[in-house]
């Protein structure tokens, strides 16, 4: 799929696309700023960045657990790094060298980890990275953010830019609808945002999973089922809070992420309400298998992903 579309009623723009753009944006703002890429500048749109800021971007090859390295070593300088590349790399090859090298001693490093999830599309499993949300968040002190559209993943980074210590940033290489063009829209770290106001379930998605939420909560409507729809892009730290407070509200919740059933949002959702507010949870993501090859609309559609699956996912387990 392409990184822009539009339609007559919803412009689609893919994450990947918008952090490239926010990077070039925001390096007047971050002289300190610096981007590594590991030979993938034209995919992860780190290119863009490159082009306006030639001496702030290092090529550091097809050497992904080196680049963090010396992402690391920049960091200890005084420089904000941001390492790049696609998310099987990011936090699948590199894993070791982000745990001890960015992660124990707790250093200013950004990654950016582009073409994650199953619509890497054709792509295929080896590249279809469904496991990192899970690996980062088995780290101390890493922060997850996981935005639903173009918009929110410029507010992403500049959000991280600003934070103190790592942060491990998600994007997508397919176009998604943009859900959050309007004037109210703020973000901010470990904040969950109610899109919709329900009283019979609470939908809780992450990354592009919110527009299909979104999508199967205007179906459910349709029924006279009304679904709360929580957008969490912080997956860690998770808004517990605004999370139990929806689950005391409704008393059933569902879950939906682009990844892993094992160790994403699901399970941090289960994990916080066993101890804050126990009711029935229904997880919607990938079922503990690979994924394999396939254009991103149709592997979405295989998997119960588009807004179709997640409404008939959430009406089987109301019913």
């Amino acid at each position: 799929m392409s990184d822009v579309k539009e339609s007559k009623t919803v412009t689609k723009i893919a994450t990947r696309e918008a952090y490239g753009k926010a990077l070039a944006e925001f390096g007047e703002d971050y002289p300190d700023m610096v981007v590594l890429d590991a030979d993938l500048a034209a995919a992860t749109k780190t290119g863009v960045f490159q082009k306006k800021f030639p001496e702030r971007h290092i090529d550091c090859g097809i050497a992904e657990a080196n680049m963090m390295g010396i992402a690391a070593g920049l960091s200890l300088t005084g420089k904000i790094p941001v390492a790049s590349t696609f998310a099987m790399f990011a936090a699948g090859r590199a894993f070791e060298q982000v745990r001890n090298s960015i992660g124990y001693p707790h250093l200013n490093v950004k990654i950016g980890a582009t073409h994650a999830g199953i619509t890497v599309g054709e792509d295929g499993a080896s590249h279809q990275c469904n496991e990192d949300i899970a690996l980062m968040r088995t780290i101390p002190g890493m922060t997850i953010l996981n935005p639903s559209d173009g918009v929110e993943a410029r507010a992403c980074v500049k959000a991280a830019l600003d934070f103190e210590g790592p942060v491990y940033m998600r994007f997508g290489r397919a176009a998604v609808p943009v859900i959050n063009d309007r004037e109210d829209y703020r973000f901010e770290i470990g904040k969950g945002e109610v899109l919709r106001e329900g009283s019979d379930v609470t939908i809780i998605a992450t990354g592009i999973m919110v527009s299909s939420a979104l999508e199967a909560a205007e179906k459910l409507a349709e029924e006279g089922v009304s679904a709360e729809v929580i957008n969490i892009c912080t997956i860690k730290p998770l808004d517990r809070e605004l999370i139990a407070a929806s689950a005391r509200k409704t008393g059933k919740v569902v879950t939906a992420e682009e990844h892993s059933v094992v160790g994403g949002l699901g399970g941090a959702v289960c994990e916080a309400l066993a101890e804050d507010c126990p009711v029935p949870v229904c997880r919607i993501g990938i079922q503990d298998v690979f994924g394999e090859s396939g254009s991103a609309g149709a592997l979405l559609a295989k998997y119960g992903l588009d807004g179709d699956g997640v409404y008939r996912k959430v009406k089987g387990f109301l019913s």
